[in-house]
């Protein structure tokens, strides 16, 4: 059986170390903060992060080659 990874997680190279900014323009930032505050986020960065990567990952699989097109 594999040996289970005992790397505290603050070792770990997922570390986040590279910053995206973006910027918002007053409808859709109210829009994102009704949702937040409607849906009850808890914490604004990890949705945003979450919500950007899962759009990213879904394209790349949606776009990934096939043998027959």
């Amino acid at each position: 059986m594999a040996k289970k990874d005992s790397t505290p997680l603050s070792k770990r190279n997922s570390l986040r170390t590279h910053r995206q900014i973006f910027t918002l323009n007053d409808e859709e930032n109210k829009a994102l903060n009704r949702y937040i505050e409607k849906y009850k986020v808890q914490n604004k960065s990890k949705f945003l992060r979450e919500t950007v990567m899962l759009t990213v990952i879904r394209k790349f699989e949606e776009d990934h080659p096939t043998l027959f097109d």
